[in-house]
This record gives structure tokens, C-alpha cells and sequence, in this order.
């Protein structure tokens, strides 16, 4: 799937994303944010390689609910779901941890 540099505002609901069928990562944060940035070469990168993974970038701030489904607390946050099932979540990774847990996620 191709690279959306943008957090969206307008996002599906949980009940939506956990009835998606197929491998996502959710990633949480906000255009604005130093770490979200930073990161976005490596996610990027990733991303280019995994055509069969979804990716879906949300803004996350106060009264998001979504964001708040999943207790998220810190940006950026990714959520690999496949088939609607939380397989795994990163906490503001570095880029080797990330790359990792990508690799370990498609693997599977």
C-alpha cells in the first residue's frame, strides 16, 4: 500500500476496523509531532515493500475515540490487527524495533 504522509481526522469507527479483513497497521499520532515525523522514512520504507498490508494514519488528540479504543497514550502508536484481531502494538518504537515487529507481522 502506498505511503499517506497525513493523520486523518475523518476515520472508520473501531466497530468498522475490527471487521476489516486482512492485515492492518493503525498508526496513531499527529502532523505535527517530532517522533511521528521522524518515523516516517522508516514506515515509508516498509510500507513500499507490503502490498498486502493496509495502512491507516489517525489523528489522535482530545475527544478521539478511537485512539482511546486501542489506550493509546503516546506518539506514535501502531496497532497490527489481521482480520480485526490486535496481533501487536508498538509504543513510540525506534526504527530497528518497528522494522522488526513488521517483519515478524508479515511472517506470520
Amino acid at each position: 500500500m502506498s505511503f499517506d504522509p497525513t493523520y486523518r481526522e475523518e476515520v472508520p469507527s473501531r466497530e468498522e476496523i475490527d471487521q476489516r479483513p486482512g492485515r492492518l497497521v493503525v498508526e496513531f499520532g499527529a502532523n505535527w509531532c517530532g517522533h511521528c515525523q521522524q518515523l516516517n522514512p522508516t514506515v515509508e520504507g516498509i510500507l513500499a515493500s507490503a502490498d498486502d498490508v493496509a495502512h491507516l494514519r489517525v489523528a489522535v488528540g482530545k475527544g478521539k475515540r478511537l485512539g482511546r479504543s486501542f489506550q493509546v497514550k503516546l506518539w506514535p502508536t501502531l496497532v497490527f490487527l489481521r482480520d480485526g484481531e490486535e496481533i501487536a502494538k508498538l509504543v513510540r518504537p525506534s526504527p530497528q524495533e518497528l522494522e522488526q515487529a513488521f517483519a515478524h507481522f508479515i511472517a506470520d
